[in-house]
Order: C-alpha cells, then structure tokens, then sequence
C-alpha cells in the first residue's frame, strides 16, 4: 500500500468478532464536523438547543419508529457532539419499516421477517439523516455535519450502564473541562 493510500485509511474503533447487531446497550459519541459548535451552546450549565440541535433531537428520538429493535435510553446533545445510549433489544426479528421519511426499507427474509439492522446502521442513518435536515435548513445542501467515524463502547453491565448515564446526563454542567470544549487543546497520542 503506498504511503497515500495508508494515511487515508482509517483505524477500525470496533471490536474485532463482536457483533454489533445483537442485543445489549451501546454508548455512542457522534461529533460534529471540525467540532464546530452547531448544535446550541451551555450557558449556566444548561444545553440550550438551537435549530440545528433541535433537528439532532427530533432524529434521533425518532429512530425506535424505524428500527423495532432499538430502546433510547440516556442522551444530551452538546454543542459539538452527541452521547447516547443506544439498546438494541432481542425482538425476535418482527422489525417493522417506515419508509416514510426516507429511512430505506430492511429487506425481507423466507419467512417476511426483515432484516435485523446493527448499531453502524442505526448510527448512519441518524448521522444521514439529521445532516439532510440541517442542511436543508441551512441552505447548504451537501456540507458535512458530522465528523466521518464516530465513538462506540459496548455497556457490560448495570453498574456500567449507570455511570454512563450518570455521565450524560451531567456533561453540560461539565462543559468548560469537557475534551471536546473549543478552548480545551487534546494532548498528542
């Protein structure tokens, strides 16, 4: 591979074997391209949305209406990024599809049932479909919104599950020391 081609390609942040479409819960970190801060901003330790942070919110709150198998659990949009707790339940494979706001539809199995979607896919079409959204509202059809991979960490337990939640939902008031804020510079490596 030469030298190029080797600076373009990306390091995989997933578990190797492991398979992202079974049950359990997942903590997810998406961020906004060049970590702008797009979404609102904190004031008084408070998320305060705009536009933009509204159309993250609606998208995302929306994905159990696409996906059957998927249960939202903790979540706070920031200005530059997002967390998440995505759970993907055991459903038995009854998923159900709504094309309606362009979400494409599972292929179907033998059997009728649909296809089982895994967190990259549910993580896509959020990531896809809010960037339409803000876009067409921003009137800048095509500009990135969010940053190309992003942070996912499989939940192995209720005591884990708890400070992640515990995590998210005091990110705001922790904005001023959080890695992502403008003002703080990431130490190499």
């Amino acid at each position: 591979m030469d030298s190029k081609a080797q600076q373009h390609r990306r390091r995989s942040i997933r578990l190797k074997g492991y398979e992202y479409s079974q049950p359990g819960a997942y903590f997810v970190t998406v961020c906004v391209y060049l970590r702008s801060c797009l979404l609102g901003e904190v004031l008084e330790g408070e998320m305060r949305l705009n536009k933009s942070g509204h159309i993250v919110e609606a998208c995302w709150n929306d994905s159990p209406d696409h996906y059957a198998h998927v249960q939202l659990d903790a979540f706070v949009i920031m200005p530059n990024h997002v967390h998440g707790v995505i759970v993907l339940t055991d459903d038995g494979g009854t998923d159900r599809v709504n094309v309606g706001a362009g979400f494409k539809p599972a292929p179907t199995g033998p059997q009728g049932t649909a296809k089982r979607h895994g967190l990259p896919e549910i993580v896509r079409a959020f990531k896809t479909f809010s960037s339409r959204w803000i876009n067409e509202w921003r009137r800048m059809f095509g500009a990135p919104v969010w940053q190309r991979n992003y942070y996912e960490h499989v939940i192995r337990g209720d005591a884990e599950l708890n400070g992640i939640r515990e995590y998210v939902y005091s990110d705001p008031a922790r904005w001023i020391e959080d890695r992502y804020h403008p003002l703080r510079r990431e130490e190499p490596g």
